[in-house]
């Protein structure tokens, strides 16, 4: 109860919750399925108004062990709701009877709960009464079972071999056809008759396998439906079977863009869960490395915006730059796109000589290629035609629809992860956050190019202030003990061995932490059970909630600047689908 909100809530609502004691750093609370809607329409609108509806997903209960004090439940949905002037609040939710598993829909309090809410219901079969279109998101219409319920297979041996006959293919191609009706278009009005055209999923400007059914009337899009799932891989159940450890090469792909990054926020919620100190040295690096991630990000966003909106020379610029980045990236971590290179406690090993030699060239040579960037490219006035005040949001719209990062910031609000809830050292280094003034194209466009000049300075900073000392946490519970001290110290080897074909065992808790992502807000949610893997692993990525926002943004416009808009979003379908 040292929470302001946890005041407000017990005062206006009395003893109706359980509070729940977690490594996540902000408050988590259970309720009652019957107070889920007042107190989501206090939290939305009241005095203590929350921002966003950050993440909302479900936990399977049935097979956990360890619920010592939790509520008695069979699945849990929790909701994730974001403040940025005070603490945070995770509300869960108890469904007791598994022949009984609904909740009401919040879509009417929360725009963007409309895609996490199917997703819930295609993972866990668990209904939203007053959904507006509750069907199967990333699993195909035709699917048979919740692929995240604990009682689903997890791998391909668990389950009958696959086989196409002619006679399914005719079923899953069927179902994949558009019917306007279903999605509440009309085929015709006012006697004019609509187009319907299908946007992908296999088409360039896509970035991915990534569908679009739109309505045109000419070159005008009077509605469009965006579809996703065609990606999908499990990533989140793959996080049930893997141990901790072996894990975190599978955080690489979920935004094959961003290298390092995505290891950070695994990483750092295991990290709470084993109560490790991370060396001030591991921190930097970790720093150092992501920064560099992110520069090669923007550079691949950079070269394909502008080539989806005509120019084809950019992207062989930033092909050419984003080479030297890898040159740095596989001189330290032996890789290039999928290092896996962060550990629990540090990170794989020491840099090795001369690394700072090579880092300092490319920080010399970086600035300049960015001002030429910005003086051919985003000056151009065929770009600013393309670009300026088109596809426009403002703050109040991203936050309804749960955008972050660069697109958040574009329209004027300043926020990033970094620098207002700090990280892995971030609170220690000198940088500035750019913002946009119109929240359009071309915003979204040229904040980028601005994020790779800050990225620059705190590379600087970090190898003017890399200190000495371990690389990595001694913690025996996390890193396998040296291979010369294992081969003469039984108590090494035990421990290693342990490690490497059993795993580490936490104790039971739930970790929660979020970072500044290339894309904006990626964050994992993990739960324990005091067992060598995770119970729960929930991947919130900024992608997705991106590309749920299209179909407000786009109505009335022009079809060329769909293609703008996607371009400017900056998203790849692994960090959507995952």
């Amino acid at each position: 109860m040292n929470s302001k909100i946890l005041k407000v809530i017990y005062k206006k609502f009395g003893d109706c919750f359980i509070y729940q004691k977690t490594l996540m750093n902000i408050p988590v609370i259970w309720i009652n399925r019957n107070m889920l809607l007042n107190i989501m329409k206090f939290l939305r609108k009241g005095k203590y108004s929350f921002d966003m509806l950050f993440d909302l997903h479900a936990i399977d209960e049935r097979f956990r062990n360890n619920r010592d004090g939790l509520p008695k439940s069979a699945f849990t949905v929790f909701y994730h709701i974001l403040s940025f002037n005070y603490n945070d609040l995770m509300i869960k939710v108890s469904l007791l009877d598994e022949s009984d598993i609904w909740l009401p829909s919040i879509t009417n309090i929360w725009k963007n709960a409309n895609w996490y809410e199917r997703e819930v219901f295609d993972m866990f079969g668990i209904n939203f009464k007053g959904h507006p279109d509750l069907r199967r998101i990333l699993m195909p219409f035709t699917w048979k079972g919740h692929p995240l319920r604990k009682d689903y297979y997890s791998r391909a041996t668990e389950c009958d071999p696959f086989n196409m006959t002619n006679e399914k293919q005719y079923i899953e191609q069927e179902a994949l056809r558009f019917y306007p009706e279903k999605w509440g278009m009309k085929l015709e009005n006012n006697n004019q008759d609509y187009m319907f055209l299908n946007f992908g999923p296999n088409h360039p400007s896509a970035h991915g396998a990534f569908r679009i059914f739109l309505q045109l009337y000419g070159e005008e899009i009077v509605d469009c439906v965006p579809d996703i799932g065609y990606h999908h891989r499990g990533a989140e159940k793959i996080g049930e079977r893997q141990t901790w450890h072996s894990y975190i090469p599978y955080t690489d792909r979920i935004d094959y863009t961003g290298g390092v990054i995505n290891n950070l926020p695994y990483i750092l919620a295991v990290e709470k869960l084993a109560n490790i100190e991370i060396p001030e040295r591991a921190k930097i690096i970790r720093v150092m490395m992501s920064e560099i991630s992110r520069i090669n990000s923007h550079l691949l966003f950079l070269g394909t915006y502008l080539q989806d909106l005509g120019a084809m020379t950019p992207v062989f610029f930033t092909f050419t730059d984003r080479q030297k980045a890898y040159e740095i990236i596989e001189s330290i971590t032996g890789s290039r796109m999928h290092p896996a290179w962060f550990r629990i406690g540090g990170v794989a090993q020491d840099l090795p000589k001369g690394w700072d030699r090579l880092i300092k060239s490319f920080i010399k040579y970086m600035p300049k290629r960015l001002n030429e960037y910005k003086l051919a490219m985003m000056d151009n006035a065929i770009i600013k035609k393309r670009t300026r005040f088109i596809a426009i949001y403002n703050t109040k719209e991203a936050l309804e629809w749960g955008i972050t990062g660069p697109n958040l910031r574009s329209t004027g609000f300043s926020f990033d992860v970094r620098k207002h809830r700090p990280y892995s050292g971030y609170e220690n280094f000198d940088f500035e956050i750019p913002i946009g003034n119109n929240g359009d194209v071309y915003d979204r466009g040229i904040i980028r190019i601005e994020e790779m000049y800050q990225s620059l300075i705190i590379i600087e900073q970090c190898i003017k202030n890399m200190p000495e000392g371990n690389y990595k946490s001694d913690n025996l519970f996390t890193i396998p003990p040296l291979r010369k001290k294992m081969m003469y110290n039984i108590e090494d080897l035990i421990n290693h061995f342990l490690q490497v074909s059993w795993g580490t065992i936490f104790k039971p808790n739930e970790s929660f932490q979020m970072i500044e992502a290339t894309k904006g807000i990626n964050s994992y949610y993990l739960i324990s059970d005091g067992n060598n893997t995770s119970y729960r692993t929930r991947i919130r990525t900024p992608s997705y909630p991106n590309l749920q926002h299209i179909r407000e943004v786009i109505k009335g416009a022009c079809f060329q600047d769909m293609i703008a808009h996607i371009a400017s979003i900056d998203f790849v379908m692994s960090d959507v689908d995952r």
